[in-house]
């Protein structure tokens, strides 16, 4: 049985390699939609006060996307990129289960 952090690293991992090869855009990319599969199979929210904390128990008050190890965006943007949406952009404010702390 797979340790769900070694999951989760080799999926970051994955995904952020996935980000490197397909580079960045200079044009605005689309926001990611809470009905995508993606989004839907993570528990994506644009904003992390409308968290089903009793369906997500790691949820902890404070965690967003701003503040996840995957966000691509500066700490004063609105939205960025994040590698497990190639090519689109999530809410700053947002949250999804696979949220782990920027070092």
């Amino acid at each position: 049985m797979t340790h769900p952090m070694q999951r989760r690293v080799f999926l970051m991992t994955v995904a952020a390699a996935s980000t490197a090869a397909v580079g960045t855009s200079a044009f605005a990319q689309a926001m990611v939609d809470e009905k995508d599969a993606q989004a839907a199979a993570l528990g994506y929210v644009a904003d992390a006060k409308r968290v089903d904390a009793k369906k997500f128990p790691k949820f902890a008050a404070g965690q967003n996307c701003a503040g996840c190890a995957l966000f691509q965006g500066k700490a004063a943007d609105k939205a960025g990129g994040c590698p497990l949406f190639a090519g689109k952009q999530v809410a700053a404010a947002g949250w999804c289960s696979a949220w782990a702390k920027k070092a």
